[in-house]
């Protein structure tokens, strides 16, 4: 047996397809590092570009086998590999989908938080997964330009901001609009001047993919996209905030064996109380988020209300953009501090606990941030 042959046996086996799996997420996981890194971006776009050209060759040449011989022969040595590779595409699709499902989890887990915006992760890391299981059905054209539809989404969703500073409504419905049109524009690559397709199959194969993106921007008007490219990268409860020269001083208390604890939870009622944040932005955006506080006296009832602190923050900090506010006293009961944009979706929380003591401080500590 050749040693193609070896490798082209090789990657039929069962198991290959776990392991592209977790290497890809591996290697994806140890070298994304920014969101706003135009290496990383650059490698996004290349996956959707080399997607989009297999997406077009698939809806028009197929899957099927190569041709014999003699309609090889009439062919240029590129259009010749063209046509022998057609059994192969559906394994390069998977490949490049898997590797932006992959980058797009990493980016939109450090936005994400156990709210409502969870639900958009959610839906990437199931079709992360079960891209390993699609290989059979990539050569519908329905499910490829659907799925091409939601990556590019997610792809403009963060990259416009990203490159323009501009953090609003506006920029994510530009993303979608260009979503919607090189969605379009793969449709008609594929339907152009191509007898075995009909006006009403690009009807058919377009209308999910448009239907789609407009459900995605409806879940941006109920909060349901997380921040990207925001992310929170610290935040905790502290009993005073300074600081000194480029560093700030969290002093908070904790007991000698709470070596773990980076914040103050619970706290005591009669105390000042600051919430410090750090979030990341990319280095050209500048916005307002806000500190959010919450209340509830007691499990059974729902958090309501209780203040809205704006904050200005510029990018480009790796540790992210450190800001914080101060209220002077807290009613006991439950809290929480949203740090919110301001189009009011969540970049993370802040939850704690404020109860009634009456003994002193054990041991103040003083963390450097």
């Amino acid at each position: 047996m050749s040693p193609l042959a070896k490798v082209q046996s090789l990657l039929t086996k069962p198991f290959m397809a776990p392991v592209f799996f977790l290497s890809g997420v591996t290697y994806d996981t140890l070298t994304l590092t920014r969101i706003d890194r135009l290496q990383d971006n650059l490698l996004l776009l290349i996956y959707l570009l080399l997607l989009g050209v297999l997406i077009v060759l698939t809806g028009r040449l197929g899957i099927e086998p190569p041709p014999d011989r003699e309609q090889l022969a009439s062919l240029s040595p590129f259009g010749r590999w063209v046509l022998r590779a057609r059994p192969y595409y559906p394994m390069a699709v998977q490949f490049l989908l898997g590797g932006l499902f992959s980058a797009y989890a990493i980016f939109y887990s450090r936005s994400a938080t156990l709210t409502s915006s969870a639900i958009f992760f959610a839906l990437l890391i199931l079709l992360l997964v079960g891209n390993e299981f699609l290989r059979d059905r990539l050569s519908s054209l329905r499910l490829l330009i659907s799925l091409y539809a939601l990556v590019c989404f997610a792809f403009f969703t963060f990259f416009l901001p990203v490159m323009t500073g501009l953090m609003n409504m506006v920029i994510f419905l530009a993303g979608a609009g260009l979503t919607a049109m090189v969605t379009l524009r793969v449709v008609h690559l594929i339907y152009r001047n191509n007898p075995d397709r009909s006006k009403r199959e690009a009807v058919g194969v377009t209308a999910p993919a448009f239907g789609l993106i407009a459900l995605l921007v409806g879940f941006y008007f109920l909060n349901w996209i997380p921040p990207v490219p925001l992310s929170l990268k610290f935040g905790g409860i502290y009993r005073e905030v300074q600081r000194q020269g480029d560093q700030f001083l969290l002093t908070y208390d904790r007991k000698w064996y709470e070596v773990w604890k980076r914040s103050e939870n619970p706290f005591p009622a009669d105390e000042p109380i600051y919430c410090f944040t750090a979030v990341f932005a990319p280095v050209a955006l500048d916005t307002t988020v806000y500190h959010h506080w919450y209340f509830r006296s007691n499990s059974s009832k729902p958090f309501s209300h209780a203040d809205k602190i704006p904050i200005k923050i510029s990018g480009g900090r790796d540790g992210g953009y450190r800001a914080y506010s101060f209220k002077q006293r807290l009613d006991p009961g439950d809290w929480r501090v949203d740090v919110e944009t301001e189009d009011g979706r969540i970049v993370g929380r802040v939850s704690l606990r404020v109860e009634q003591q009456n003994d002193h401080p054990t041991a103040l500590k003083t963390l450097s941030y």
